[in-house]
């Protein structure tokens, strides 16, 4: 398989250095009047990045495949694996190996995945989750733990109490063989090749790496591998991990069973051990991934399908179901719109909290939860000023998206995360250990409470529209509890206001956090729309106020539509470094 190579922008961007301010006190990288008499006598140019998109994009079109990802390198890798004969499957699984080298933070082979799935006509849902150790429990974890909320104790997020065990590698290598032409080991070749090489770090993967490093530069591994010289990359700067690429080389010659059991499993064992967790090599040993169907909800005619907990898909379908009861106003600026969607999350999320689990340990009243006439119940409960119900959706959002649709309409969207930026900060063979384990509850009453083999709440959730049996579209929004706000927005962008793809992931968005706590892109809103919802009780916060490169953001989320004509349009987050690539 062919490497992609860089486009001639990223190359360009790589031998880019720090120039110094001009001798005449006007520095070159902010002052448009000053002019560097040397250009084009081999100086280089400072730039200047402030970090602010600025953008306007169209929607992209093809006909013959397109994948929609955050980061263009890995955009690229799965666009040629579908122009060397690839399917959908084939380019998801490069795709996300690939994220997981230019967007170490983000996402692990060790951490977690889920994807939905159509071929031929059918749809599927693949459950890429860990499990939590045979040898987790309460008693231990609270012994073990110094980590406490509201006095309590809590499963930490940094060393080896947080490991499950490691899902995404097992799920990626499911996918390839349940649907997938090329050979496994092939989709991992372009990122090796670019793990050995460096790929240039961007701008937002800089900031997002800045402000994750300080919680988990304690642990030598990560420094080792994620850190250059003991400082973290900065923009332009070539990042490469030869470590990672002799794990994957390594796998690629070995099975993935050399860590589900193997000698690689042991060494991962082994790190979490000395980290104080109780992972064994028969929890990785025992794992295997688990297919499902999708669960759905119908919104004037678009039929919208989510993943089945132990993720929070329930969420965005429940929310829909009640706002099919009400007429939005086409405009997404306008404040009573808003005002529903929130408070039809709200009702939503407050379900979930007390819901939604593992179904192998917990009874889900899935069947209630996504009845329209659950929802024509709970509509009725959402007035012209805030309700009282007070959940809470402040969960981390740290996590990579892709979707992929082929030329025979085949399509993938798949979700990967290693929870936390960095996870647990364990780095075994040049990948974190993901901590999706402290997401779990030591209160042995709560829904999600830790248990021996148990999957966590997830919420990760990929999705899929289709309309009468078709296939229409594959989406997603990462961000923690960002995901099924942002599922219902783009929906209703594109069903209530008939936005195009990318102008429906444009839009400003609100993202919902607790009690009446609501952070809106404040910046893109009239102001009216912010004084309206303050005046129905929404505990407003400025975008200004709210936004954080590695945790408060408004999500990132990626769509590719496919019409009757099979023409694909394809959108890609804008607030972030992702493409939609097509030919």
């Amino acid at each position: 398989m062919r490497r992609v190579g860089l486009t001639a922008a990223a190359t360009s961007a790589v031998t880019v250095g720090h120039a110094s301010a001009g001798t005449d006190g006007h520095d070159p990288a902010t002052d448009p009047e000053a002019v560097d008499d040397s250009a084009g006598a081999g100086a280089e140019t400072e730039f200047d990045y402030p970090w602010q998109f600025i953008g306007r994009r169209s929607a992209t079109m093809s006909t013959n495949g397109m994948v929609a990802t955050s980061h263009p390198i890995a955009a690229q890798v799965g666009t040629q694996i579908l122009q060397d004969g690839g399917n959908a499957a084939d380019a998801a699984v490069g795709t996300a190996v690939a994220l997981n080298l230019v967007e170490p933070h983000m996402t692990s082979i060790a951490g977690d995945m889920f994807a939905l799935t159509h071929f031929d006509g059918e749809y599927e849902a693949l459950n890429g989750s860990g499990r939590a150790p045979e040898a987790a429990d309460i008693d231990t974890y609270c012994e073990r733990t110094d980590a406490t909320e509201d006095g309590e104790p809590v499963v930490p997020t940094e060393g080896g109490l947080p490991v499950t065990v490691p899902g995404a590698l097992d799920g990626f290598h499911e996918l390839s063989e349940r649907y997938g032409t090329l050979a496994f080991e092939t989709l991992l070749e372009p990122t090796i090749e670019y793990a050995r090489d460096g790929v240039p770090v961007t701008e937002y993967v800089a900031s997002q790496w800045e402000a994750a490093a300080p919680r988990v530069e304690e642990f030598e591994s990560f420094s080792e591998t994620f850190l250059i010289d003991g400082e973290v990359p900065s923009p332009e700067q070539l990042f490469t991990n030869p470590d990672f690429a002799d794990s994957l080389e390594r796998i690629a010659s070995e099975g993935i069973e050399t860590v589900y059991g193997g000698e690689f499993g042991a060494e991962i064992v082994e790190a979490v051990q000395d980290h104080g967790g109780v992972l064994e090599l028969s929890d990785l040993e025992n794992h295997e991934s688990t297919w499902d169907d999708p669960i759905s909800a119908e919104y004037r005619g678009m039929e919208v399908l989510e993943h089945p907990p132990n993720t929070q898909g329930v969420a965005a379908l429940q929310a829909l179901n009640v706002l099919e009861e009400f007429d939005l106003a086409a405009d997404p600026t306008d404040p009573e719109r808003l005002h529903r969607q929130i408070e039809a999350m709200k009702i939503a999320f407050a379900d979930t909290e007390k819901f939604v689990t593992d179904p192998e340990a917990y009874d889900i009243p899935l069947e209630t939860m996504l009845s329209p006439e659950y929802g024509r119940q709970r509509a009725g409960e959402i007035g012209p000023n805030v309700g009282t119900y007070e959940p809470r959706a402040d969960r981390h959002s740290d996590t990579v998206y892709l979707t992929v649709v082929d030329g025979d309409g085949n399509a993938v969207s798949l979700i990967n995360s290693g929870f936390w930026p960095f996870a647990s900060g364990i780095v075994v063979g040049g990948f974190p250990l993901q901590n999706r384990g402290s997401s779990f509850s030591l209160d042995p009453n709560d829904p999600n409470a830790l248990e021996p083999g148990k999957r966590p709440f997830h919420t990760l959730v990929p999705a899929m529209l289709a309309e009468d049996g078709e296939f229409r579209a594959s989406f997603g929004v990462m961000g923690g509890d960002t995901q099924p706000q942002g599922h219902v927005q783009v929906v209703t962008n594109l069903v209530d206001s008939g936005l195009n793809p990318q102008a429906a992931i444009d839009a400003p968005r609100f993202r919902f956090i607790e009690d009446h706590e609501v952070t809106l892109e404040t910046s893109r809103l009239p102001e009216a729309t912010v004084d309206d919802l303050r005046e129905r009780g929404h505990d407003v916060i400025t975008e200004a106020e709210y936004f954080e490169p590695d945790a408060n953001h408004y999500g990132g989320a990626q769509l590719i539509y496919r019409t009757d004509d099979g023409v694909l349009i394809g959108g890609s987050e804008p607030r972030r470094d992702g493409q939609a690539i097509g030919f």
